[in-house]
C-alpha cells in the first residue's frame, strides 16, 4: 500500500503501558469460545461476556513488539483511520449524512471500554458504546504468522472493517440487529450476526475502492492480501482449526467463502447501497 505519504489522523488515544488491572475470565465452553472470538476481527467484547463465560484465567498477552516495530505500525493505523475519515465523509456527505469520525485506542494487554473488559486475545474490536476502535498493535504479528495474512494490506483490511462496524452504528443499523437478537433465538441470532459482520466486510471493501479512486492508494498485490485476510478469519475455517469440525449455525462472523465475497463486492462496486447483506436472498 501506498500509505507513508498519507495523512496522520488526529482521533488516536494512545494508552500503551497503562494496563487494567481487572481482566476477562473464561474456562469449559465458555474458553473455547474466548478462544475463537480472539481470532475474529469485530468482537463487541460485551457480547462474549453476556454468553456465560466461566471463572478461569486467559492467557496473558504475547510479548510486546519491538519498539522501532510498533512505531511504525502506530504510524500505519493512523494513516489507515485518517483515510477512512476522507473516504466516509464523502460518502455521507453524497448521502446528505454528516459523518463522526471514530477515536481509535491503541493500549497494551487489557483495556476498559464502554462496552466492558477486553484483553488483547480477543483481538481488534469496535465498541458501539463510545464509537471507539480498539487494537493491541501485536495483533498485527497473530495476523502474519497465526492467520497466515501477512501484507499492510490485509493490516488496514482489520481497521477498515472495524470503521465499518462504525458506519452500520452511525446509520442505525446495529441498533436494530441488537434488538432483533433480544428476541428471537440463539441460532437466529447468531445469522443476524453473520449478516451484521458481513456488512462490516462489504464496507471495508467500499472504503478500498474509493480511497484507490481518490487517492491512488493500492498496489500489486494488496487486493489479494485483502482477500486472503478475508478468507483466512472465516468461522468455518476457524473452528475446523480449533476442533476438527464446524457447525454453521454457531457461525456469528461468516464462512471464507462468505467472507470473501461480501468484501469484494464493496471493492468491485464501491457502492454502500451493495451491502444490504439482511436483504440478500444467500449471504
Amino acid at each position: 500500500m501506498r500509505w507513508r505519504d498519507g495523512r496522520r489522523s488526529r482521533n488516536i488515544e494512545d494508552r500503551r503501558g497503562k494496563r487494567v488491572a481487572r481482566g476477562v475470565a473464561g474456562g469449559g465452553v465458555g474458553m473455547l469460545l474466548l478462544a475463537l472470538v480472539a481470532m475474529y476481527f469485530g468482537v463487541d467484547p460485551s457480547i462474549v461476556l453476556q454468553r456465560g463465560v466461566g471463572s478461569g484465567p486467559v492467557a496473558p498477552s504475547s510479548t510486546p513488539l519491538p519498539p522501532e516495530v510498533e512505531d511504525e505500525l502506530s504510524q500505519f493505523v493512523s494513516v489507515i483511520l485518517a483515510d477512512t475519515e476522507d473516504t466516509w465523509k464523502m460518502i455521507f456527505r453524497k448521502m446528505g449524512r454528516v459523518y463522526e469520525e471514530p477515536v481509535l485506542v491503541l493500549y497494551s494487554g487489557t483495556v476498559s471500554s464502554a462496552c466492558g473488559m477486553a484483553q488483547a486475545a480477543m483481538g481488534p474490536f469496535y465498541c458501539p458504546g463510545d464509537h471507539k476502535v480498539y487494537i493491541d498493535l501485536s495483533f498485527y504479528r497473530d495476523l502474519q504468522e497465526k492467520m497466515h495474512a501477512p501484507g499492510d494490506f490485509a493490516q488496514a483490511y482489520v481497521i477498515s472493517h472495524e470503521v465499518g462496524h462504525h458506519v452500520q452504528t452511525l446509520l442505525g443499523i446495529s441498533d436494530k440487529v441488537q434488538s432483533l437478537r433480544s428476541r428471537v433465538s440463539r441460532r437466529d441470532g447468531n445469522r443476524l450476526s453473520v449478516a451484521l459482520e458481513l456488512q462490516a466486510d462489504c464496507f471495508a471493501g467500499v472504503w478500498a475502492h474509493n480511497g484507490h479512486k481518490m487517492r491512488n492508494i493500492l498496489e500489486d498485490g494488496d487486493v489479494e492480501e485483502g482477500l486472503n485476510a478475508a478468507s483466512m478469519i472465516g468461522d468455518d475455517r476457524l473452528q475446523k482449526e480449533a476442533r476438527g469440525y464446524a457447525v454453521p449455525d454457531s457461525f456469528t462472523h461468516g464462512s471464507s467463502a462468505q467472507r470473501v465475497r461480501w468484501f469484494s463486492r464493496g471493492l468491485r462496486s464501491g457502492d454502500i447501497d451493495q451491502c444490504n447483506t439482511f436483504a440478500a436472498d444467500s449471504l
